[in-house]
């Protein structure tokens, strides 16, 4: 069973990595975060990814800390 946990957790780890590259960055961004002030809204695919994102992070974060829980000695 932890083997398991162990490839689900890599798996998520190279999951999230993907989802917050595949992510488009904003524009006019210069030294120093001295950027325009702009509002965008994330729409369609762009914000099916931002909302993915944050639930592969909690799962991730979940099934880590449960992973440590199956490891410590009873």
């Amino acid at each position: 069973m932890a083997t398991a946990i162990n490839w689900l957790v890599i798996l998520l780890a190279i999951l999230i990595v993907a989802a917050t590259l595949l992510q488009v960055r904003g524009t006019g961004a210069t030294l120093f975060g001295a950027a325009e002030s702009s509002f965008r809204v994330r729409r369609g695919f762009e914000r099916l990814l931002f909302r993915s994102t944050i639930v592969l992070a909690i799962i991730f974060a979940g099934l880590a800390v449960w992973h440590v829980r199956l490891q410590l000695p009873s």
